[in-house]
């Protein structure tokens, strides 16, 4: 079992302040779907950030450490509850916006390059270490498939909602 510290610092707070402001987002921003479609989209980050995090943080890969060890505590969790609003904002952006299908692989290189920048700065402030060799790099083709999966599930939705069946 891997310790990186046992102490609340700057990791732990860094999770709670960009939950806080992610949460503040999602609360106030103008609504734009349904409560069901809302949880849902926000649903997403949060299982997303935890089936990767949990596939690569156990054998036989154990690429990465998540947070102060190898195991469990709170902050872990509140850490993929704050995945949430980050597919929210995928979601609402994409909506607000209302871009056409030509614009996807470009709106998806952008969050993947706001992933790269959030996992960069989250490894910095000690929420994830790295081993074999990985690098933050190597994290985007599991971008690239969630994000482009997430808007998958956008077409979708819109499809069911232009036949009123959200």
């Amino acid at each position: 079992m891997t310790v990186f510290d046992t102490s609340f610092n700057v990791n732990e707070w860094a999770i709670i302040v960009g939950l806080c402001i992610g949460l503040s987002l999602v609360i106030f921003l103008p609504k734009r779907f349904p409560v069901r479609a809302s949880l849902v989209f926000f649903m997403c980050g949060v299982y997303s950030g935890f089936i990767f995090d949990n596939s690569f943080t156990t054998e036989p890969y154990h690429l990465y450490e998540v947070n102060d060890g190898s195991h469990y505590q709170l902050m872990d969790y509140t850490l993929y509850l704050a995945y949430g609003p980050i597919s929210y904002l995928f979601f609402y952006i994409w909506d607000l916006m209302s871009l056409t299908s030509k614009a996807v692989p470009f709106y998806v290189l952008i969050w993947v390059l706001i992933a790269w920048g959030l996992e960069w700065l989250s490894t910095s402030l000690g929420i994830f270490h790295y081993f074999h060799g990985y690098q933050f790099l190597f994290s985007m083709p599991i971008y690239l498939v969630v994000f482009f999966l997430w808007f998958t599930l956008y077409s979708y939705y819109k499809i069911l909602s232009a036949k009123n069946m959200v």
